[in-house]
């Protein structure tokens, strides 16, 4: 049997393509080499799926995409947030709003997002087929013209849509075959690299701290004693670095810039300047000279990381604050706002969100996401040199992408 289109990797972007083309009329197989579909849907949002952002169809906002935002405003004009919500809306998954934009099932159940899925399946008659693992993408004149399994089954089609992510997650069937179908297809791979993903650094005080979750926290990364940006946001401290939604958004710029040191910065007072700042210990400290430094910081910074700061600033815990001098009161000044960690490394595939890189966008049509290369293959999700920071966005570019995919096939 010849099927119309054939979609291999049944994630978000592959179902939504799969349910989309099966919804017109054609005849579907996906093919998934898990023993399930969705596998990855499951542990987003810790779960409770984190499946859109209110602002991630914003124009003015999309730079949040990286470098090539511009490539997804045909595909968020066509399926866009509004008509992500409707589109679950329609399989009994109501949503709700929280903090930042993101949307999540009002259930706060993952599965729910999957079977709404899986039903949009079954609705457009889409065949598949699990622990199907594909080996090897042939084609000849321009075309795709079959995929061949590990085993040597053999299906043909006249469309492809493949849609099997990126490398993140590995435990979930994300090892980044498809770079390598691809590649040898002729299409450009951008360098896949680990993103949304914690940090590891050398300094072994962190261990000290590990637990110890702060919101509204300022980050600045710095090379070369050059800064190269900054933000503002929440922050977790690990046995040995760094996670939370604002290192995890920092992690795609650290990696690109891990050819050379790079050093974060925290600021655990962002919202008062350093010399105003000074000013205010100065007056707290000529207000009760007597009270010991460590109790004075007892009401300053959490418990845990009142003994770091101590180290730190080099003043002793038992010193009368009105014994402080003007050297060791901006000492403390910059272990409160400038805490400096060096960088070691990303903590790779394993534990990152998504994976920057990927095929080369210039090399697909944004409107149908068809290759340029070969007439009847068509790309979507995460396979795409794509990607936007934690809280729905890239998901987001999974349903828009897929859905544009699934709709562009012919038959």
């Amino acid at each position: 049997m010849i099927y119309d289109a054939i979609v291999i990797g049944g994630g978000p972007a592959g179902l939504m393509a799969a349910g989309r083309a099966g919804e017109q009329g054609a005849r579907v197989l996906m093919l998934e080499k898990n023993h399930q579909l969705g596998v990855k849907l499951l542990a987003t949002g810790h779960g409770r799926c984190n499946f859109t952002n209110r602002l991630a169809d914003k124009k003015e906002l999309m730079a949040v995409y990286s470098k090539n935002f511009k490539f997804l405003f045909s595909s968020f004009n066509k399926f866009g947030v509004e008509e992500t919500i409707k589109f679950f809306a329609q399989f009994g998954v109501a949503a709700k709003e929280e903090d930042r934009g993101r949307v999540f099932p009002k259930s706060d159940r993952a599965s729910d997002i999957r079977q709404a899925l899986i039903r949009y399946l079954k609705q457009g008659g889409v065949e598949v087929k699990l622990d199907a693992e594909v080996k090897k993408i042939e084609a000849a004149g321009g075309k795709i013209t079959k995929v061949i399994l590990t085993g040597g089954r053999e299906f043909s089609a006249k469309n492809f849509i493949i849609s099997t992510g990126g490398a993140s997650y590995p435990e979930t069937g994300s090892t980044g075959d498809g770079y390598g179908w691809l590649l040898s297809l002729g299409h450009k791979i951008m360098e896949p690299r680990p993103a949304l993903t914690p940090i590891t650094v050398k300094e072994k005080n962190v261990k000290d701290l590990e637990g110890l979750s702060l919101k509204e926290i300022g980050l600045s990364l710095y090379q070369n004693n050059k800064k190269v940006i900054n933000q503002t946001g929440e922050i977790i401290f690990t046995a040995d670095g760094l996670s939370g939604p604002a290192i995890i958004n920092l992690s795609g710029r650290i990696g690109a810039l891990l050819k050379a040191p790079v050093a974060v910065k925290i600021d655990f007072k962002p919202e008062v300047e350093s010399a105003e700042f000074e000013k205010k210990l100065q007056n707290d400290f000529h207000k009760a000279p007597g009270k010991m430094f460590k109790n004075y910081l007892a009401g300053l910074v959490p418990p845990k990381l009142a003994p770091v700061i101590i180290e730190l600033s080099g003043v002793s815990g038992q010193k009368p604050v009105g014994d402080i001098t003007k050297v060791e009161r901006r000492s403390l000044v910059r272990a409160l706002k400038e805490f400096t960690l060096e960088v070691k490394n990303l903590k790779g595939f394993a534990k990152a969100m998504i994976t920057v890189g990927g095929v080369e966008v210039k090399e697909v049509d944004p409107r149908a996401m068809r290759s340029r290369l070969y007439e009847n293959l068509y790309l979507a999700g995460e396979i795409l040199d794509l990607d936007g920071p934690t809280g729905g966005y890239n998901l987001q570019i999974c349903w828009s992408t897929g859905y544009a995919a699934g709709e562009s096939v012919s038959f």
